[in-house]
């Protein structure tokens, strides 16, 4: 059995920057001992109580013992029954993976399109303001993940689940590094060739894509039993199961269940705006005055902050990163953030949002007078779109994104005027009382003046704030069975990932995806086999 050992070196040692095999040869140095290591996890301690170092874990094997294996992909062929895939994101895309693995017959239906095309609707939006409502940052290929950085990181204690979406992204093109960084990342510019040789491969063993391609309807038979969907174009897909999962921004999805009496529910939801620093910013409080002589990574924070009324974090940091407009509407704006896999932006970006609760929501229907959220589990969706457009107002329209400096919205000033920005369409002062609740605002205030006792230097003129960062989770859950995973209204149907309320990124929603088609193929009893 390999025996497991825990490395702290300084900051300048080089195994904090090592890749590939000259990892194998700074190991074998640093623990001087026969047998081959494997690094299993590198990662930064700054917390400031100790002195900032690399931490590594590693696996030594004996001379007769080799690592298992990575997963690599089978050469199977789709067969057996259809099962029609809703989504070509993380989710869906593993979804697919799996059954094909297991011999079924995957139909990937997204009404976006391929990454190569897709590109050049996020530069018309970008450059030019100009939004395509089925081809933008949240859909097409890949989903809302592929030009946001592609981050890794997840909370799940499915380790197994885990490695195995690392080594399957590993095998399609990702650097091998993703399998021990404590943070891993691919980069927006990486994650898209990723994404083409799994497409590559789905298509070479019979796996069918139909882009472009806007599902209207669940077909049902008597017993209200999904039979398949029809698409925008008056086609009808066809299949034993159907799996839902088309990203939290599809809100004509919500609104297409909600008609077909599909089982939904509203659920909390995060709201709010996204930070910009100067990236040395950040290095400095981070690491100290050494970050300067030193080779290391842009830093990367995580920040909590609990108050009196509302839970306030830090979500999708990106060292090194951009701003983007993340809309899927006309007049509404949405924002997000990206960073390539160099990282080199003199940027630093952060969602900052709080927990949307159902009393929230009751609070907020009440005043608008509409229903809650016991009787209308879109509500959480209508606050979303009420905000996104008074910040498309706000910034003037073609996606001008309304900012404040971070100093002045603490001291409740209006500011003046604004840093430079890596948000492309651009900047204008203004405040955001006509565009969040007031409740909202204070305790984003309140958040802020804590985070700046943490990180130094965060409430200060040269940080500022983007309205609005909306589309970090789903304002609504379809509901499914906890064992089958199916629809409790509509037998056949199978919510999944991040839009169905049941994942939280990229790795949470492929972990989702693969869970969901295990529980296809166990119901269908299907055998490659026979």
């Amino acid at each position: 059995m390999p025996t497991e050992h825990e490395l702290r070196l300084p900051l300048d040692h080089p195994l904090g920057r090592a890749e590939g095999e000259e990892i194998v040869s700074l190991l074998s140095a640093e623990l001087g001992r026969s047998g081959r290591p494997l690094l299993l996890r590198r990662s930064l301690d700054t917390r400031r109580r100790r002195r900032p170092s690399w931490v590594l874990k590693v696996a030594l094997f004996g001379a007769d013992e080799t690592p298992a294996p990575r997963w690599q992909p089978s050469d199977r062929q789709a067969s057996g029954p259809a099962v029609a895939v809703v989504g070509a994101g993380p989710a869906g895309s593993f979804a697919a993976l799996a059954l094909l693995e297991a011999g079924l017959q995957p139909i990937l239906i997204d009404r976006g399109q391929p990454v190569q095309p897709r590109r050049r609707s996020l530069k018309a939006l970008s450059v030019d303001g100009e939004l395509d409502p089925e081809s933008n940052y949240c859909f097409g290929e890949g989903g809302a993940g592929t030009f946001s950085d592609g981050k890794l990181y997840t909370r799940s204690k499915d380790r197994q689940g885990v490695q195995r979406v690392l080594e399957s992204l590993v095998a399609f093109g990702a650097p091998a590094r993703i399998l021990y960084e404590s943070r891993p990342h691919i980069g927006s510019n990486r994650l898209p060739k990723v994404l083409m040789a799994l497409r590559a491969h789905l298509e070479a063993r019979g796996v069918r894509y139909e882009w472009g391609a806007r599902v209207t309807a669940f077909l049902q038979d008597a017993g209200k039993q999904i039979t398949g969907v029809e698409l925008a174009d008056g086609r009808g897909v066809e299949a034993a199961a159907v799996i839902l999962a088309t990203g939290h921004s599809a809100r004509d999805i919500y609104r297409l269940c909600q008609e077909q009496g599909i089982a939904l529910g509203a659920k909390d939801f995060a709201l709010g705006v996204r930070a910009e620093h100067p990236q040395t910013m950040v290095d400095q409080a981070q690491y100290g005055a050494r970050c300067v002589t030193l080779d290391l990574p842009p830093a990367f924070y995580q920040l909590t902050a609990q108050t009196s009324a509302h839970g306030v974090y830090s979500f999708c940091m990106c060292p090194g990163g951009y701003i983007v407009p993340a809309a899927t509407e006309p007049g509404a704006l949405v924002v997000n953030g990206m960073s390539l896999s160099r990282r080199d932006s003199p940027y630093a970006n952060s969602g900052l949002v709080m927990t949307v609760r159902p009393d929230d929501l009751a609070a907020w229907a009440q005043r608008e007078g509409r229903p809650g959220p016991d009787r209308d589990p879109l509500v959480g969706m209508a606050l979303q779109e009420r905000v996104e457009r008074a910040a498309y107002r706000a910034g003037g329209g073609e996606f001008v994104a309304p900012a404040q400096r971070v100093g002045d919205f603490v001291a409740g000033r209006f500011s003046q005027d604004l840093p430079s920005t890596s948000y492309q369409r651009g900047l204008v002062p203004h405040g955001f009382e006509a565009i969040f609740p007031a409740s909202f605002l204070h305790s984003l205030r309140q958040g802020l003046k804590h985070f700046d006792e943490r990180l130094k230097g965060y409430v200060s003129d040269e940080g500022i704030l983007v309205a609005t960062e909306s589309r970090s989770s789903a304002p609504v859950r379809i509901e499914r069975d906890q064992r089958s995973l199916e629809s409790p209204s509509h037998p056949g149907l199978y919510p999944c990932g991040e839009g169905a309320g049941f994942a939280g990124g990229i790795m949470s929603a492929a972990l989702d995806g693969q869970r969901v088609a295990q529980a296809i193929v166990g119901r269908l009893g299907w055998s490659p086999e026979g």
